[in-house]
């Protein structure tokens, strides 16, 4: 057979000299080379996904952005109209911050009224507290001032705390607390409460740790008929954590008998008042309320009248939910009971500049003198 047509030469022993090769040599179609098709496939394959990481990243900040503008604009509009309930005098009382309430120690004073806040002189304090922020130590002190409290009140003279509202409304009732602690109080914050339920209703309620078992008098009956008022026999709160709505809430913080434990005081009062109050600012910053705020941001703002601008207000939402609520000073003024020209009221103690002390951080918090129901002091932890 001819060999001359075939592309190699057969040499006797029927191979070719020379080495076997080891491996085949690698050809451009074999995967590994960087130049067959399987190449092209793999960047395919790999780019797009890429891009999709990062266009999903792009589509949550646009998200966060439009989420953080409509949640701005819903408390602005609402908190516009708050600050048009605060009296004009009052802005001047103010002092002016020292920073940003993120990084400086703020004083806000809180007052509850038993009537609408567009009424400065329709009602009394039913709740004076003062809230200072530490963020340097993630922590918030609370001064509980009692409503019986004697004390002088400017252009008036010597009465009962709360009436400074009835007089002045909350320029005066500032004014009054300012001169009774001797501290510059940079924002104001008036809550009516007969609207406060809303709000707490708007958060889905509040998360509330009862000390004791209570039952109250009987006041805001529950029931439609007059039958059934008159067979109930005041409200129940069970011992531990519990979950309240609105009208649960302000009832607990409204409560001053327990006709389950008669040694509880007005005292006792403030405390569960200092509880709902925190438990509030707790829901009100937490996760669940920041996804639906630009849902309730208008709602929440409703019953109330402050100085604090949207700004100030986000400030102080930051500084509340960065707080730990375990390590939160709880402090309270007070004095001895007495009763002058038939009324009951707290003659002051010498005690309670030692109790401002420790609400500013100048001194360590010591617990009120045991035996002493109206004495002075503060408590760390929740509110007991």
């Amino acid at each position: 057979m001819a060999t001359d047509g075939k592309p190699y030469r057969v040499y006797r022993g029927g191979r070719s000299r020379g080495r076997v090769p080891l491996q085949r040599p690698q050809t451009s179609d074999q995967p590994g080379s960087g130049a067959g098709p399987d190449a092209p496939r793999e960047r395919g394959r790999r780019w797009p996904r890429r891009r999709w990481i990062v266009l999903g990243i792009l589509v949550l900040l646009a998200l966060l952005v439009v989420w953080g503008g409509l949640s701005l604009l819903a408390v602005s509009r609402g908190l516009g109209d708050a600050n048009e309930r605060v009296p004009a005098g009052l802005r001047g009382q103010l002092a002016d911050d020292a920073g940003l309430l993120v990084s400086k120690p703020s004083i806000l004073l809180v007052l509850g009224t038993d009537g609408g806040v567009t009424r400065p002189g329709a009602a009394r304090s039913d709740s004076i507290m003062l809230v200072r922020t530490d963020p340097a130590h993630k922590r918030l002190y609370y001064l509980s001032i009692p409503r019986d409290l004697q004390v002088s009140i400017p252009g008036y003279g010597v009465a009962k705390i709360n009436a400074a509202s009835q007089i002045g409304g909350p320029t005066l009732t500032l004014r009054t607390v300012r001169d009774l602690i001797g501290l510059p109080v940079n924002h104001v914050l008036t809550v009516d409460f007969d609207r406060f339920r809303e709000v707490i209703d708007a958060l889905g309620g509040i998360e509330v740790d009862v000390p004791r078992p209570i039952r109250s008098k009987r006041f805001d009956c529950p029931y439609k008929t007059q039958a059934q008022c008159s067979r109930w026999r005041g409200w129940r709160f069970a011992k531990g954590r519990q979950h309240m709505d609105g009208r649960r809430a302000l009832v607990y913080s409204r409560i001053r008998v327990n006709e389950l434990d008669p040694s509880e005081t007005d005292f006792d009062r403030t405390r569960r008042q200092q509880q709902v109050v925190q438990a509030t600012l707790d829901e009100a910053t937490g996760l669940g309320t920041a996804l639906r705020l630009p849902i309730l941001g208008d709602d929440l703002v409703k019953p109330l009248a402050t100085d604090l601008s949207t700004w100030q207000l986000v400030q102080l939402g930051w500084v509340s939910m960065r707080a730990d609520s375990g390590n939160g000073i709880h402090c309270r003024l007070g004095g001895d009971p007495a009763t002058v020209s038939g009324e009951s009221v707290i003659l002051p103690s010498e005690d309670n500049v030692e109790t401002v002390a420790m609400f500013t951080g100048r001194s360590a918090p010591l617990p009120p003198p045991k035996g002493l129901p109206y004495g002075p002091g503060c408590r760390v932890g929740e509110a007991r």
